[in-house]
């Protein structure tokens, strides 16, 4: 019978614990048990372990992820741990009953059982005493596994409640069997070295193992149980080990391995962090990434620190990606949609990138027209506005409105056909990537076009040549290079209040030729210091408005 230590610990209208009952922040630490462990004295029942052989030899270890990786394909998850119709046999003898907890292999196909009950479904046994006396240990299920040998525990019910669920509900069902002093767990040869870590660890909250693959056996074997306690402790271990992009797939697979998903989240978060840093330069590791699978492409595309020049350039990416793995326009068109599309943030690409956005046959069309339609609603936004977005949408997945670490930093134009070829060109830096400038750095806008020809515009802290002190500068030029010669009327403006017009700070025109620029040294006539200032005139809550108007010369 259940002693009253393991009923208070839950409501005893519920066949479901609360997990995190004891390790509450406001009841410390899970008490130590550890004297306890296969100790006649504390325990109030016996447990018979039948250890039958499987699939993988008995003497075989996994000394890698990769080789545990490759043994977990031929096993099936804790949702198929009990045969249809052998869930629970009771032994000949009236005392005892047995559980039968192997892993089937997948290609026993489980397709007709109902995994949706979470009761531990009971059968009785028909025999009578005299008949179970005789009867052969070896077969008390239809599994036909020959039991290579026997471990005896000695355990405490209301331990293995409080820490199981699975435990709890086998020994408080109401039924004659959770009255039993004898329990028969049956587990393949591959499963024995984790069950008893695992046994170890609801006693002591502490495992002996430290390698990954030991680790994620008894993170596997915590979850078969039910023991979330251990699965979060197995997680803070993997998380401490040093990652490797093998290690980190592995990982972001879990949470479809697994039932408790939730005990295996921040492992899982830190293997898409792991990823994201590692191959935050896609162009670095370019090869390497476009043969990872679609988690770990996912998980860099969360990012927002990805070092691309563009977010056309992520575009491109997840193109040519999605085209190396799926032959298909059907199945590009999937994958685009529901997956990969939401992770291109739109709304920082070029213009003329989102015009091959609605003729690309690897989209969805009216994905496609919607991806458009609210890239071009937000870049006609205000700059209040558009921060407004970014900050409501932070929690979202895709984080689309969100800005990345862009090597080139987005701008918003508008083009005028009419009475001349004409754009007007607005640029925004945060005073923290000014700050970066210092003393000698530069940073470039995105393209942009008039007259068929690219533009770029680029911030820089230079040194004043008349008064020695550095300055801020800006500059316009040309994408192309060569002989071609290009003149242009441009103007360069500020503004120091977001109600206010821009102010001009500058304006010409130049001849381009062979790819050069022209612009100011000390746009603000201002020394770098005064420029940085808290109290600057130029930044508008932190961030520096910039203007450039350009004209086709005539």
């Amino acid at each position: 019978m259940m002693s009253n230590l393991g009923m208070d610990l839950f409501d005893p209208r519920s066949t479901v614990m609360d997990s995190d009952l004891i390790s509450s922040p406001t009841r410390g630490p899970d008490p130590d048990f550890g004297f306890a462990f296969n100790d006649s004295n504390f325990s109030d029942r016996l447990l018979r372990i039948e250890i039958v052989s499987d699939s993988r030899a008995e003497s075989e270890v996994c000394q890698t992820l990769a080789d545990w990786a490759a043994t977990r394909k031929s096993k099936r998850h804790r949702g198929d741990i009990v045969k249809k119709d052998t869930a629970l046999d009771i032994n000949n003898s009236p005392e005892e009953q047995i559980l039968d907890c192997l892993q089937p292999d997948d290609e026993e196909g489980v397709g007709d059982e109902n995994h949706d009950e979470e009761e531990i479904r009971m059968i009785e046994d028909p025999h009578s005493g005299d008949e179970a006396a005789n009867s052969d240990d070896s077969n008390l299920s239809d599994d036909s596994s020959k039991v290579l040998k026997v471990e005896m525990l000695h355990i405490s019910s209301p331990i293995l409640a409080a820490k199981s669920p699975f435990f709890y509900k086998l020994f408080s069902n109401g039924m004659m069997e959770s009255e039993q002093r004898h329990v028969t767990l049956r587990i393949s040869a591959s499963e024995e070295a984790a069950l008893m870590e695992l046994l170890n660890f609801m006693y002591s909250n502490t495992l002996t193992v430290t390698t990954a693959p030991a680790i994620l056996d008894v993170l596997m074997a915590a979850d078969k149980f039910e023991v979330a306690s251990c699965m979060r402790h197995c997680s803070r271990l993997l998380r401490n080990l040093p990652m490797t992009p093998e290690s980190a797939l592995l990982y972001l697979d879990l949470p479809s391995s697994v039932l408790i998903a939730d005990a295996v989240q921040p492992l899982t978060d830190a293997a898409k962090q792991f990823l994201a840093s590692r191959y935050k330069d896609i162009s670095k590791y370019q090869d390497e990434v476009m043969n990872l699978p679609l988690a770990g492409i996912e998980a860099i595309l969360s990012s927002d620190d990805l070092q691309v020049a563009s977010e056309d350039a992520v575009y491109d990416f997840v193109l040519k990606w999605t085209r190396t793995h799926y032959q298909t326009q059907e199945e590009r068109w999937d994958i685009l949609c529901s997956r990969l599309g939401r992770y291109i943030r739109f709304p920082y690409m070029t213009c003329r990138k989102l015009r091959k956005v609605l003729t690309c046959t690897d989209f969805d069309h009216d994905f496609a027209t919607k991806a458009v339609l609210d890239a071009l609603f937000f870049k006609a936004e205000a700059p209040h506005r558009q921060r407004t977005h970014a900050t409501e949408d932070s929690s979202y997945t895709s984080r689309r409105f969100i800005e990345r670490a862009y090597k080139y930093r987005p701008v918003k134009v508008i083009e005028f056909e009419v009475p001349r070829q004409q754009c007007v060109v607005y640029l925004d830096l945060k005073r923290e990537e000014c700050s970066h400038l210092f003393p000698s750095g530069r940073v470039y806008s995105q393209a942009f076009h008039l007259g068929g020809q690219g533009f770029f515009l680029s911030a820089h802290c230079n040194m004043d040549q008349q008064s020695s002190f550095h300055c801020f500068g800006l500059f316009l030029g040309m994408q192309e290079k060569g002989s071609i010669s290009f003149a242009v009327d441009y103007e360069f403006a500020a503004r120091s209040k977001p109600t206010e017009e821009y102010i001009s700070k500058y304006k010409g025109n130049y001849t381009f030729t062979g790819g050069k620029a022209v612009g100011y040294r000390n746009l603000f006539s201002i020394p770098w210091t005064s420029f940085m200032a808290e109290d600057s005139l130029y930044f508008i809550n932190g961030i520096l408005h910039l203007k450039a108007e350009l004209t086709i010369k005539h």
